[in-house]
């Protein structure tokens, strides 16, 4: 059985409307939620970036059902990993156990804020792993004092524990990430069906533990505008983490994607109202052992008629074809 999730995209809502997508999200009968953590859209297009941990407070109170999940946050650079601890144990109470921390290594275009330069990508990866040991170590309630090569806590202790910590996910592009995720997470973040990473994954210690993908979508009664709206504000998606990773400013993807066509965008995303076509692109997830897959629907106007249609004729199709 596949669960199908609802992504609030910061970067294409402001934090009100995202209030009301994910709960008109859970009203659809969607089975769980994710949010991106972000300082700037991927393009100027898309037009927003509000605080994701205000959005998620302001979510686990206003919802009573749906879980919640970062989908995903930086613990290096924008945000110190025992404030991200503090953060996350505050929003499972709040949520009353409905909470997922998703972690990963991070973008330029968000972390650039706070200076000091991108670290390379082996460096980043270093940088999460001793912040997992920090937020693991908070999340048990002990006393943190912690030296690394990489950060620094002195004296800290989270007072607002849950009962349960909220589980930990990882993203991951390859080896390295899946090698940490393997060790340190609690499960599994992607945002490719890629078979590869999850076999990754499996042996550097995940199997068994759950996998969650991802999906742009751009649902629309008007296909030529669907995939208009598409290529507008998502174009960037192709050109895959080992880009995405590196660039500084919305502008940089803007350039990046200059050559993109609609047509490109619609081949590997669907769009317009045909169920079937958000099945089949749903399929390669499932196949490739994703138990979890978010759906992204592309522009934040169109949430409310999508979450419509998602509740009428979306889910229905998505559950008689992976229960």
């Amino acid at each position: 059985m596949v669960q199908i999730g609802y992504t609030m995209m910061t970067e294409q809502a402001g934090p009100r409307e995202l209030v009301d997508h994910v709960v008109r999200a859970e009203e659809a009968g969607f089975d769980f939620s994710v949010t991106s953590d972000h300082y700037f859209p991927w393009l100027r297009a898309q037009g927003h970036s509000p605080y994701a941990w205000s959005v998620l407070g302001a979510a686990a109170q206003a919802t009573s059902r749906i879980p919640l999940m970062t989908y995903v946050t930086c613990p290096t650079r924008r945000y110190h990993p025992a404030v991200v601890a503090q953060k996350a144990a505050t929003v499972q109470l709040l949520s009353e156990g409905r909470f997922r921390l998703g972690l990963g290594a991070g973008e330029n275009l968000n972390e650039h804020v706070v200076g000091g330069g991108w670290p390379p990508v082996d460096v980043r990866h270093e940088m999460l792993e001793e912040a997992l040991e920090i937020i693991r170590a908070l999340f048990r309630g002990d006393h943190v004092t912690y030296h690394g090569e990489h950060f620094d806590v002195e004296s800290a202790r989270l007072w607002d524990l849950p009962e349960q910590a909220p589980p930990i996910g990882v993203a991951v592009s390859g080896e390295q990430s899946c090698r940490l995720a393997g060790h340190l997470a609690d499960l599994v973040i992607a945002t490719e069906p890629k078979a590869d990473l999850l076999e990754a994954f499996d042996r550097h210690g995940g199997e068994g533990k759950p996998r969650v993908g991802q999906l742009p979508v751009s649902y629309g009664t008007d296909r030529d505008a669907a995939v208009e709206r598409a290529h507008s504000q998502f174009r960037w998606f192709g050109l895959g983490w080992k880009v995405n990773s590196e660039l500084p400013h919305p502008d940089s993807f803007a350039a990046a994607t200059q050559f993109v066509t609609p047509d490109d965008v619609a081949s590997s995303i669907p769009c317009g109202d045909d169920p079937d076509d958000f099945v089949a692109a749903v399929r390669p997830y499932a196949e490739a052992g994703f138990g979890e897959i978010a759906l992204v629907q592309i522009g934040g106007e169109t949430q409310p008629e999508f979450l419509d249609w998602s509740a009428k004729t979306l889910l229905p199709a998505l559950r008689e074809a992976f229960d």
